[in-house]
């Protein structure tokens, strides 16, 4: 399990744009619509989702649209299931 997703994860700004991710996949401009942030603010807790590998980011024009990449998340399940009672 790699520190930078719990490090991502551990920014309740970072969650709420995971939420809105796995709803549906977003552009910066749609994601900053959500947030009382600026648009460089919100690029930097990006940076920090697509180093973690939690997002994926896919140039569409002149717009990024990020999306949720679920491998990560699977690891992360994978890890706290294991820190359970119980669990090996």
């Amino acid at each position: 399990m790699s520190d930078p997703a719990f490090k991502a994860l551990s920014d309740p700004t970072r969650r709420e744009i995971l939420r809105l991710l796995g709803k549906r996949a977003l552009t910066v401009g749609a994601i900053v619509d959500r947030f009382s942030l600026s648009q460089p603010a919100i690029s930097r807790h990006l940076a920090v989702l697509r180093q973690a590998g939690l997002v994926s980011a896919e140039r569409n024009g002149q717009n990024v649209v990020y999306a949720l990449d679920t491998t990560v998340f699977q690891e992360v399940v994978r890890t706290l299931m294991g820190l359970l009672p119980g669990r090996t």
